[in-house]
């Protein structure tokens, strides 16, 4: 028999949403005096939820993932690409909802797939309690509820990487880029979890609950853990919530159990809970080790990669939230009139602190901190400790309560003259222990617990002024940090990176690469839309740099990538793909090739280069690649093959296509530079079989910073992208292409070959297995391959397995021979470096052999001058 309180509860709270869903929602206002949705009760008015639509409709980019069964808000911004989901709501947004959080807007943290739970399978959810108790024991949901007092109390949740962007502009973390809404509040309803502890009676050695959730991720069940003293502490306020402002958890915030741990980071608050274990130690969770931590600001992430006792060391934990702000309004880009426009301006924005740490004053300055303004704060959470009823099911009592867990709103009224004139807008926060936010950043390498000075440019731009936040989130261009950068400001140097020019500080000049002309002197010759489309073909190929036309039909043989990537520019702008791939020596020569200037409306109409996505087709195509337009696709998968090299997976449009691709020949990847939105472009030979269809493999060795050098940047783009961000490709490009049984093309002059000698080193293999499988995988072709591949190690050694499978059985054909620099003991194959010692000792010159060639350039040159003095000719000599 259900009990009459409890059903006298769930009543009161049923009038109470059926009276919230009759309230409009609140305007985000322009005074000091901020209303908010409230509920009156016995003169006390306290915040209730805003009105809020629940998502029906699984969105598009959600199908093709394990969150099929989600449906979402499409106004949340998604920080990893498409999968695994981690968003947050655009700050305007956020902000204009008020002191609590509707779901869809409340910011999300997912590690992986997010576990799908029935409606009917809810009330029988278990989760155990277990370790160092006396009665451990398993609970359903429906007897957490039953057999234990129900509570409804405000918190905010806040991700340890809110505000990361800012950190990842000054060098990159390891973690992706949160704006400034990774912070959320919410009414939750549950359990003490206190009382759960208790009545298991916890062990004398007992010092840590440990959690444990339902998602499976690549590293086991995502767990963490918090001191069992807190979790005694009611002050401390830790809960396990099944309710989230009145409604059932949505499945992104743990439907149907997850823990709530306020004022700490939400990492701590374990979602679709299914275990509480009582130990003697830390967790020793693999995500409670290697995430959530704020390693010493000069370890590099090839430090703390290379040695695992920095994530070891419990003192570098994070719990406790730090003091933070934010500016809300001004908005990013927002501008104020100044004709005619209000003589005042009501700055905004949220602070928050850690502990249960009151904010206590929340200051602004003008005038890049030689002087304050005290802000006037309002603590919406200070309500609900004058209201004792029941809420959502809950009792709602906290009038005994110090402790401080919700977010508090700021504002102060500022002279628009004021404003005129100066340049930015500082806001700090401090709290009851005195914490105040650092005006430095603190850079760690997973970019966590950022809080410096929030800080929010002025610009006069004739009647007007803009305002400019410091980032935006994800992958989103735009703030005055990408800005500063961009013109070669160093964000470190104490002044934001600007050239302030006042006595006794450096003025930060960008240096300024040589330019190299690429025009004939003297040429004024203007060319037409008309003129350009004449020359799109193969026959007499034009092609646009910077608005400026070449002609590249004398070099279509000595071009490197061979005829194709001159025809498949003709009559198009290829400035991108141009600038990011040639050398200067190569810039050079295009004056040569100089015909001509783009006249105006010719200009205009190449302005947008042309880009279609995979799955934006009229219909199903059957190959993915275009020769004259890039085509997207996105990421679907990473697979570490070692510590440097991974197989990035791309999904194409439909299940059916194929990438396009000849054998022997390579595609292009474009990518844009997060900060500088220029293009990143390199040309790769995919490792997947030409026929495979729906998905594109790529192999990229990464080439990480050192000390002493800057490392790839587009091998590192990759290696940063999330899953289900968008790639750009174009091709294919190349002037080799095997047509099988010996026959290729080079230049397009076919070309019967009987035999393959195949150098490589590195990932210079792909290539060259590309060829090596057409070959194999053809029992009828008797073309015969000897592959020469150089490492410094074993483990440099890639798709060794591959090519040890192909040539299995195929003796007769292939022999695959492997040489090492740095062979260790027991190694059966060749040791020192490919030379031409090693090549004449395995191959035979004749006029039917073929040598390919694909490495360092270092390996290119040194075997190019062996070839040549042991008698082969260029033209049996073949560099991809």
């Amino acid at each position: 028999m259900e009990d009459p309180v409890s059903l006298q509860h769930d009543e009161h709270s049923r009038r109470i949403v059926e009276k919230h869903e009759q309230l409009p929602p609140t305007p985000p206002g322009s005074d000091d005096n901020a209303s908010t949705t409230s509920l009156q009760s016995e003169d006390v008015e306290i915040p209730l939820p805003p009105p809020t639509s629940i998502p029906r409709q699984v969105l598009d980019q959600d199908k093709k993932t394990p969150d099929a069964h989600v449906p979402r808000d499409p106004r949340l911004i998604r920080l990893t690409g498409v999968h695994p989901f981690n968003v947050e709501a655009p700050l305007s947004a956020l902000f204009n909802e008020g002191f609590l959080t509707s779901p869809e807007l409340f910011y999300v943290r997912n590690h992986g797939a997010v576990p799908e739970v029935k409606e009917a399978d809810i009330p029988d959810w278990e989760f155990s309690i277990e370790g160092l108790v006396e009665r451990p024991r398993s609970l359903s949901l429906r007897q957490l509820i039953t057999e234990f007092e129900q509570i409804t109390c405000p918190v905010t949740l806040v991700c340890a990487g809110n505000r990361r962007k800012e950190q990842n502009q000054v060098r990159k973390s390891k973690g992706f880029s949160w704006g400034a809404a990774g912070v959320s509040t919410a009414l939750f309803t549950g359990v003490a979890m206190a009382d759960l502890i208790r009545k298991a009676r916890p062990q004398k050695k007992a010092k840590f609950v440990c959690m444990e959730g339902a998602d499976i991720l690549p590293n086991g069940f995502y767990g963490t853990s918090v001191k069992l003293n807190w979790v005694m502490d009611p002050n401390k306020g830790m809960m396990l919530a099944h309710k989230m402002n009145g409604e059932t958890l949505r499945p992104d915030h743990g439907k149907p159990l997850r823990a709530v741990i306020p004022g700490q980071i939400g990492g701590r608050s374990v979602k679709w809970l299914k275990k509480l274990i009582v130990t003697a130690e830390p967790s020793d969770n693999w995500y409670h080790i290697y995430d959530n931590r704020v390693l010493p600001t000069m370890i590099s992430p090839e430090e703390s990669a290379n040695n695992p006792r920095w994530w070891t060391d419990e003192r570098y934990a994070i719990y406790d939230l730090s003091t933070n702000s934010a500016i809300a309004y001004p908005a990013h880009e927002e501008q104020l009139g100044l004709v005619g426009g209000p003589e005042n301006y009501v700055a905004k924005g949220y602070a928050y602190g850690g502990g249960g740490r009151r904010i206590t004053r929340v200051e602004l300055s003008l005038d890049k901190g030689t002087s304050w303004r005290l802000a006037n704060i309002e603590y919406p959470e200070d309500k609900y400790r004058d209201c004792e009823q029941y809420l959502f099911g809950g009792r709602l009592d906290m009038s005994w309560r110090e402790s401080c867990f919700c977010w508090c709103f700021w504002s102060l009224s500022l002279p628009v003259s004021d404003l005129v004139g100066s340049t930015d807008i500082l806001v700090r926060a401090m709290d009851e222990s005195m914490n105040i936010q650092p005006r430095d950043m603190y850079w760690s390498v997973l970019g966590m617990m950022n809080n410096p000075w929030f800080r929010v440019t002025i610009s006069r731009e004739g009647d007007f002024l803009r305002f400019e936040h410091p980032t935006q989130p994800a992958m989103l261009p735009g703030g005055w940090m990408e800005r500063v950068k961009k013109a070669g400001g160093i964000l470190t140097n104490g002044y934001w990176g600007e050239r302030l020019g006042a006595a006794g500080t450096e003025e930060i000049v960008p240096e300024v690469a040589k330019e190299v002309s690429m025009k004939k002197e003297g040429l004024n010759r203007l060319i037409t839309t008309d003129e350009l489309r004449k020359h799109d073909g193969e026959d007499d190929p034009w092609f646009v740099v910077n608005n400026e036309v070449y002609s590249g039909t004398s070099f279509m043989k000595e071009h490197p990538g061979g005829a194709q990537s001159i025809i498949s520019a003709a009559g198009l702008d290829t400035t991108d793909e141009f600038m990011a791939i040639h050398s200067e020596t190569a810039k050079s020569m295009m004056s040569g090739y100089h015909i001509g200037t783009l006249d105006a409306a010719a200009q205009k109409s190449l302005s947008e280069p042309e880009v279609h996505p995979a799955n934006a087709t009229s219909g199903p195509e059957p190959t993915f690649l275009r020769s004259r337009a890039w085509t997207t696709a996105p990421l679907h998968s990473k697979q570490m093959i070692s510590s440097d090299t991974r197989i990035f997976t791309f999904r194409l449009a439909h299940e059916a296509q194929t990438v396009g691709l000849p054998v022997g020949q390579h595609l292009m990847i474009r990518l844009r530079d997060p900060v500088t939105r220029e293009a990143i472009i390199r040309s790769y030979t995919p490792l997947s079989d030409p026929q495979k269809t729906g998905y594109l493999d790529v192999l990229v060795k990464v080439y990480f910073d050192t000390t002493a050098a800057k490392g790839g940047r587009m091998s590192q783009a990759l290696d940063a992208l999330p899953i289900g961000h968008g790639v750009d490709f174009k091709g294919p490009i190349g002037k080799f292409e095997y047509l099988g049984q010996g026959l290729c093309t080079i230049s397009g002059v076919e070309k019967r070959v009987r035999k393959f000698v195949m150098i490589c080193a590195g990932s210079g293999v792909t290539p060259i297995f590309q060829v090596f499988r057409a070959v194999m995988s053809d029992k009828s072709d008797q073309t015969t391959c000897t592959v020469l591949n150089g490492n410094r190690l074993v483990e440099d050694i890639l798709c060794k397995e591959d090519l040890d499978a192909l040539a299995r059985g195929n003796e007769d054909r292939a022999k695959v021979l492997y040489t090492l620099t740095k062979a260790p003991e027991g190694w059966e194959g060749l040791r020192g470096r490919i030379n031409g010692e090693l090549v004449e000792k395995h191959c035979t010159r004749d006029d039917s052999t073929l040598i390919m060639i694909c490495g360092p350039e270092a390996l290119e040159k040194a075997i190019h001058v062996a070839l040549l003095s042991q008698g082969w000719t260029d033209d049996q000599i073949l560099f991809f």
